[in-house]
């Protein structure tokens, strides 16, 4: 958003205004202990030119680099409209409003976000969004139980994202809540149903999984509900485009729905900010946490937009709130809305073949070297785990001296596995791209194949 500094003649009409006769005034309730006074360490100024060639210099040290990561965060074409519109100022400058009808624009627009992702999930109601897709799954854990309100256990495979596992446990450990983690078939790489497992608040079914592997969903679902319990989707928006959505799962679809909005017009920006969805059947609206915005009419019957179903313990009664996070990511959502609205149906649907018809051709390729195999022997979406015979560390980091970010080495995670990389891929990546990988993949381990074992000196002591 342009910047624009006020001059001399602003600031003394302003203060003229509020009766104040300088800045120094205005805050001279301040102590004076508590000031910095000058700055120091601040370097001299640089001209906009000089500034400019400064951070070219520096954003160039990073490099260029040909990523095939993914393992929750992905690099998608994100159309330059988008973030044009999203960094305008009635976007960029507005926050969550707490009052209705203090800005119906930002409203409106979080009411066509939560219309698409409803449209999307196949679900009834859709909130504003929350901090990140592992908050959005630990939000989902709490709401099943205060749903079913007899068990306080949630099954969770062990194929959900391991940070997300992680987080989730982290919200509710302190809560009486056990998560119980289930065990996946080593052969497909499909979490195992356990043939008793007592009384549980809800099923996590991950879709695709961590792996990238497309689990049997319409089976998980129906099971979860034979046992009373939620059936929990913690989905990629992005494959939501070409595979069925969560509220078609089973006889009666999914409960919840929940996952990260990274995806949707997001960049990879070391971490965020991202954004979490939730959508739920309409049965469990009111133990949905965070924000929903509702469409009315006013006394004249003009249409207008509100919060509406947002208790004030939210914000004042965190004891009996429906969560602790009262807020939503709006400039990420803001940036989604427009993507899904750029891109529609067809686009996003185009963008999720293109993902997984290059991943299946890269880990065809990939597994034809000596070396090389699939871990799991099932459908994948645009991820898909490869094992190696050797060192995955080793190996990634040779790639990456070739300027390749080969995957993600999750043998730490997964132990079980051996040396095993997640290998993502996307639409942004060309043909020449998944030729010059593996490339690279074939040369690098055909090398350590062929090098002598190192010999280590020893010094003798003195």
């Amino acid at each position: 958003m342009p910047f624009i500094p006020h001059t001399p003649e602003d600031v003394s009409a302003m203060l003229g205004a509020i009766g104040a006769a300088s800045i120094e005034e205005l805050f001279d309730e301040i102590p004076p202990a508590l000031k910095t006074g000058q700055l120091k360490g601040v370097p001299d100024g640089m001209s906009e030119m000089a500034v400019a060639r400064l951070m070219q210099e520096r954003a160039s040290q990073d490099g260029f680099w040909s990523g095939f990561i993914g393992a929750g965060v992905y690099e998608h074409h994100i159309p330059a409209a988008i973030w044009q519109i999203v960094t305008r100022g009635e976007f960029y400058s507005a926050y969550t409003p707490y009052q209705a009808e203090a800005s119906q624009g930002t409203l409106q627009l979080i009411y066509e976000y939560q219309s698409m992702m409803t449209r999307l999930t196949g679900l009834d109601v859709s909130n504003a969004s929350l901090y990140d897709g592992a908050s959005a799954l630990a939000e989902a854990v709490l709401m099943a139980v205060r749903s079913h309100k007899t068990s306080r256990r949630v099954l969770v495979p062990k194929t959900v994202h391991p940070i997300y596992r992680s987080v989730a446990r982290t919200t509710v450990k302190n809560q009486n809540i056990e998560l119980v983690e289930l065990d996946y078939d080593p052969a497909t790489g499909k979490t195992v149903l356990p043939a008793n497992a007592g009384s549980f608040a809800g099923l996590v079914i991950p879709q695709p999984s961590f792996f990238g592997v497309l689990e049997d969903v319409h089976a998980m679902t129906d099971w979860a509900h034979e046992q009373g319990a939620l059936a929990i989707a913690l989905v990629n928006p992005t494959t939501l485009a070409v595979l069925e959505a969560p509220g078609q799962w089973g006889q009666t679809g999914a409960d919840i729905a929940v996952g990260e909005g990274q995806p949707l017009g997001a960049p990879m920006a070391s971490g965020g900010p991202y954004f979490g969805f939730m959508c739920c059947r309409q049965a469990f609206v009111r133990q949905m946490p965070g924000r929903i915005v509702g469409r009315t009419v006013d006394l004249d019957g003009k249409p207008g937009f509100a919060l509406t179903l947002q208790a004030r313990e939210q914000h004042i009664r965190r004891s009996k709130a429906t969560s602790n996070i009262c807020t939503n990511q709006g400039l990420v959502v803001t940036a989604a809305t427009q993507y899904m609205a750029l891109l529609g149906p067809q686009g996003l649907a185009k963008v999720a073949s293109a993902s997984h018809a290059g991943t299946v051709l890269l880990a065809e390729k990939l597994a034809a070297i000596p070396g090389v195999t699939r871990a799991f022997a099932s459908p994948f979406f645009h991820e898909v785990v490869l094992k190696l015979n050797d060192s995955a560390k080793d190996v990634l980091r040779a790639l990456r001296a070739q300027g390749i970010l080969g995957g993600l080495d999750i043998s730490g995670w997964y132990p079980e596995l051996g040396q095993a990389i997640l290998v993502c891929v996307t639409e942004t990546k060309t043909a020449a791209d998944l030729d010059h990988y593996v490339q690279q993949m074939e040369r690098i381990l055909s090398k350590r194949r062929e090098a002598p074992p190192c010999a280590y000196k020893t010094t003798p002591s003195i």
